[in-house]
């Protein structure tokens, strides 16, 4: 894997100038949760400038239903804090935003990124040539479709599929032995609840569940019910994958704790900074579980950002793959995506297309 150094301190610059946009980015197809289904995502842009003329951007899109933030209180608390940027140097700015990180993590994270950018984190730095393996999930319903939707993806390059259940326990495993099936040794499945089911269901669920292919059973459970996710992880044949209440490393100091808890995954959005997304990556393998890496919500800057960090952390199938669930694309050199993989030339620094950014922005303030 290609590694890095943390970032050094030594970039540091004052803010001049600050944009916040929201973005509506139209979904290709429908793409069905638990909880909610999206049919576009609507990430807030923080775009910065320092003293000198140099720019730098990230995102943060909140997905309702996922946690107790909402788009409204986010909007509003980086309207709040991005008005105090302004003539603050870059080291004050962040420490100051990283301190309110629990009152809004993800509109934290977007303005802390695009400081991070600012200051030229080599996290963002692709000093070589990278591939980086992608999961895809499987929206079919019925037998012959999954079929058909299993073999173009396993055409297309992809080798883990995403698999969602949590709504009927006999429904979901009628349909993850459907998946099973259809994959035939081809590709590997992640199966995912989102929180849906309850203790008991989830016992059941698992009770009955052939192991044959699946790498993975990720949040059962609701995220603060970490009882009812321990006994669903002990009762299971496969390892479990905690991930909406993995937000620090005491968090994945808990989860170690759990029995049959194999992995931990991390998210972007839910860490602060790039740099304390790799310590939390980092800490995982510390305590002898695997990281997974990525937001399946993220636009194509959020994923961007991921798949950096995951040059150097993670070795299986990132889930950074929202980008190609939006077809407006917001770079001038597009995200590289081939046969299932994300791809990043050596060198590769993105630019954000104007033109796109500005047909697609439906509310913008200036600082």
């Amino acid at each position: 894997m290609d590694r890095c150094r943390p970032p050094r301190r030594g970039c540091m610059s004052k803010i001049r100038k600050v944009t916040l946009r929201r973005l509506r980015l139209p979904l290709s197809s429908p793409y069905r949760l638990s909880y909610r289904t999206f049919t576009e995502f609507e990430p807030y842009v923080v775009e910065l400038e320092d003293d000198s003329g140099r720019g730098a951007f990230a995102d943060g899109h909140v997905s309702p239903g996922s946690s107790s933030e909402t788009r409204e209180g986010a909007w509003a608390f980086c309207l709040e804090q991005l008005a105090a940027l302004p003539g603050r140097d870059t080291a004050q700015a962040r420490q100051a935003l990283l301190a309110r990180f629990e009152d809004s993590k993800v509109a934290v994270t977007a303005m802390v990124c695009a400081i991070e950018a600012l200051e030229d984190s080599p996290y963002l730095t692709v000093t070589q040539d990278t591939v980086l393996p992608l999961l895809v999930p499987v929206g079919a319903m019925e037998p012959a479709a999954i079929a058909e939707e299993v073999d173009r993806r396993v055409a297309a390059g992809f080798k883990v599929f995403k698999v969602k259940v949590g709504k009927d326990v006999d429904a979901d495993l009628a349909r993850v032995r459907a998946i099973q099936d259809a994959a035939r040794g081809r590709a590997t499945l992640r199966l995912d609840a989102n929180r849906a089911y309850g203790r008991d269901d989830a016992l059941a669920f698992v009770g009955r569940l052939d192991p044959a292919g699946i790498d993975l059973f990720e949040q059962p459970c609701d995220a603060d019910d970490w009882e009812a996710n321990a006994a669903v992880a002990a009762a299971s044949p496969v390892p479990l994958m905690l991930d909406e209440p993995i937000c620090a490393l005491a968090d994945i100091d808990r989860a170690a704790t759990l029995k049959n808890v194999g992995y931990c995954k991390l998210k972007l959005k839910r860490f602060g900074s790039l740099e304390r997304l790799a310590e939390g990556l980092k800490r995982v393998r510390d305590k002898g579980m695997r990281p997974v890496l990525g937001d399946g919500l993220g636009s194509e800057i959020h994923n961007w950002m991921e798949a950096c960090v995951a040059r150097t952390t993670i070795d299986n199938a990132g889930e950074f793959n929202g980008f190609l669930k939006h077809p407006d694309k917001l770079f001038r050199q597009p995200l590289g995506y081939e046969h299932g993989a994300v791809v990043m030339p050596a060198g590769y620094r993105p630019e954000l297309d104007r033109a796109a950014i500005e047909r697609l922005t439906v509310e913008r303030r200036d600082f």
